[in-house]
């Protein structure tokens, strides 16, 4: 008698190649968008720079203010957000990408929830101790934790260089454009 060799797991929503997946059907003709849901990132990243776009070019700005003001920098970050989903979007109308040829499993669903708790879980731990560590820490600590979530396993790197980017933000907003950032632990006040 012979026994079951499946080694579906249900909990993690994948199954190895070379078993078939008991939802798996015949192979089905792939459509256009097959390989690009992946387009739906430029689409929120343009939205947020447009919605970036429209609320520089209607703030009220005093007149005599020097260069460069208070426009500046969002409209880099309008211009890096559109050329941003501008790359994204070639990327992916050229290269689509099937979960299954990027790994040797095939996947029930794709969506890296592991991926989105390190993240999500990164911006509420910054937004709730920004105050008390001040944006140097609590920004790095937000950046570790997105590289983390995206795959990055060298964490004494990851934290130095956030440590490093966060530290030359603060050092931008503070000292070139005199905008004061919460300095908490590192500043001596909470």
């Amino acid at each position: 008698m012979s026994t079951p060799t499946s080694s579906y797991t249900a909990a993690a929503g994948e199954h190895e190649t070379g078993t078939q997946a008991p939802w798996a059907g015949p192979e089905t003709q792939k459509s256009w968008w097959s390989g690009r849901s992946g387009l739906v990132v430029p689409a929120v990243v343009a939205a947020f720079s447009t919605y970036l776009l429209v609320g520089t070019l209607t703030m009220e700005i005093p007149e005599g203010t020097d260069f460069p003001g208070p426009t500046f920098y969002p409209l880099i970050l309008v211009v890096a957000g559109y050329v941003l989903s501008a790359l994204l979007v070639l990327h992916y109308l050229r290269h689509p990408e099937h979960p299954e040829e990027l790994s040797q499993r095939t996947w029930r669903t794709h969506s890296d929830w592991s991926a989105v708790l390190w993240c999500a879980g990164g911006f509420l731990a910054f937004a709730l101790t920004i105050e008390l560590l001040g944006w140097i820490l609590a920004a790095a600590l937000l950046f570790w934790a997105v590289a983390r979530g995206f795959g990055s396993r060298r964490p004494l790197f990851d934290i130095s260089l956030a440590l490093l980017v966060s530290s030359a933000i603060y050092l931008a907003f503070t000292v070139g454009l005199g905008l004061n950032l919460p300095s908490g632990l590192l500043g001596g006040g909470f």
